[in-house]
């Protein structure tokens, strides 16, 4: 059983995070499957009815900000997809983090921060 139900970011730009993560979310088999007003959600293509990411602005009308010390860690089964996620990313306004590589658990990540600045990373378990 996965533990975790679903993440969610802030955004102060719902559309052009939209955008932004429909792009980059798809390089690991993620799409764009609900959006409303308030928040845009994303589902693996074989699991269309199990959202599990998304984004949404502030429900105190406050702006978004980002956490000290919070990350996203998603999970694909390549290490090309993680170099995909990377570069699309990178190359849809996100800020580099750390490259493509193997960490020191063995296992390959790459890490980048997304237009609001909430960070991300992508991992592929090479063992």
């Amino acid at each position: 059983m996965n533990v975790i139900s679903f993440v969610m970011v802030g955004t102060n730009d719902l559309k052009k995070a939209s955008a932004f993560y429909a792009k980059v979310l798809a390089t690991i088999n993620l799409k764009l499957f609900t959006e409303s007003e308030k928040y845009h959600s994303f589902s693996h293509e074989d699991e269309p009815d199990r959202k599990i990411f998304y984004i949404t602005n502030p429900n105190d009308g406050k702006p978004a900000t980002i956490g000290n010390g919070t990350m996203i860690a998603l999970e694909t089964n390549t290490k090309e997809k993680v170099d995909e996620f990377y570069k699309t990313a990178l190359a849809n306004g996100a800020k580099d983090e750390g490259p493509p590589g193997v960490r020191s658990d063995g296992n390959y990540y790459a890490y980048i921060r997304d237009l609001d600045g909430n960070k991300l990373t992508v991992r592929t378990i090479l063992k």
